[in-house]
């Protein structure tokens, strides 16, 4: 089972999406990213910090606390609404340098989109 975290866009959430409606069925129905998984455990979902590039506090913060809690992330999805922002709205992530930097830090996979839709 992969247990997931869901790293959306603070500012185009509720702006494209209502409530992460759309990874919601994406996770429940497999499609898209959540397709190479058998199953899923969503384990944590919150915001990027906000521009300018505040994700690595972040991400430190949300592994800190799902391992307090004993829901250790194992691979950190950034939703389709970061992947529309960095396409469209001049997202400061440069997502090459992101990955990398996540991967080394905190040991996890880490994956850009979450749906098609």
């Amino acid at each position: 089972m992969a247990k997931i975290a869901i790293i959306y866009c603070k500012k185009v959430k509720d702006y494209s999406c209502i409530a992460c409606a759309k990874c919601y069925k994406a996770i429940k129905n497999r499609d898209a990213e959540f397709a190479a998984y058998d199953e899923v455990d969503l384990c944590a979902m919150t915001d990027c910090g906000d521009c300018p590039g505040l994700v690595v506090p972040r991400v430190k913060l949300l592994k800190e606390i799902t391992g307090m809690l004993d829901r250790e992330v194992e691979v950190i999805h950034f939703g389709t609404c970061v992947k529309l922002a960095m396409e469209t709205a001049e997202c400061p992530i440069d997502w090459d340098d992101l990955k990398i930097t996540l991967e080394k830090k905190f040991g996890v996979k880490v994956v850009l989109g979450t749906h098609s839709y």
